[in-house]
């Protein structure tokens, strides 16, 4: 997806940032920085982590625009390219317990509100999607985050992932069917269609 570009508009501005042009690298950050921060954070339920992510990948796709080939997406292209960060940092860094993840989601969640009974409620239940999510395989977690929240294609996932369009179908159904099942044993299960439905409608 080009987050609100034509194509014809990226490839320009992917031609000025790459001869040196900041005020192009600036619009090619910003219409991809909060897709791929939401994507990392997903994969990783860890914000700093997302966020260190998200840094270091741009620089190595600014740094790196002459390689780029116009003829497939950018948006694949900075997302391959922070999956990799990810997985590098991932690997070198500790592993987080679920209550670590539950403190720095709280953490995310201390911002005022008129109903602040609702919006704890709201909170906990994306904590526990999140929760959910990261007990699924990497394969699935990711071909979920990237079907529902991003809206990619079946074939893009597959050409982003490296796998036949089958493998992604069955990573799909095998992590829908297996978050479900997680969700409906928590407490607050009701809510979790209206929250995932709002998410849907306003990502």
């Amino acid at each position: 997806m080009a987050y609100g570009l034509s194509r014809s508009e990226e490839q320009r501005l992917i031609a000025s940032a790459a001869a040196g042009d900041r005020d192009a690298c600036g619009v090619l950050i910003r219409t991809h920085q909060q897709g791929l921060y939401a994507y990392i954070l997903r994969l990783s339920g860890r914000p700093e982590l997302a966020e260190d992510v998200v840094q270091e990948a741009f620089v190595r796709v600014l740094t790196n625009l002459d390689r780029f080939d116009t003829r497939f997406r950018f948006s694949t292209w900075v997302f391959t390219i922070a999956r990799r960060v990810m997985m590098n940092v991932m690997e070198k860094r500790r592993p987080v317990s679920d209550s670590d993840r539950t403190q720095e989601a709280g953490g995310r969640s201390c911002q005022v509100s008129l109903n602040a009974e609702v919006k704890e409620h709201r909170d906990v239940c994306r904590d526990a999607v999140q929760r959910a999510l990261m007990s699924l395989s990497i394969e699935q977690r990711e071909v979920i985050v990237l079907f529902h929240q991003h809206d990619w294609p079946i074939w893009l996932i597959g050409e982003h992932l490296e796998m036949p369009e089958g493998t992604v179908k069955s990573h799909l159904h095998r992590g829908r069917t297996r978050l479900r099942g997680l969700l409906e044993q928590h407490p607050a299960r009701a809510q979790f269609t209206e929250t995932t439905d709002e998410e849907s409608r306003t990502r």
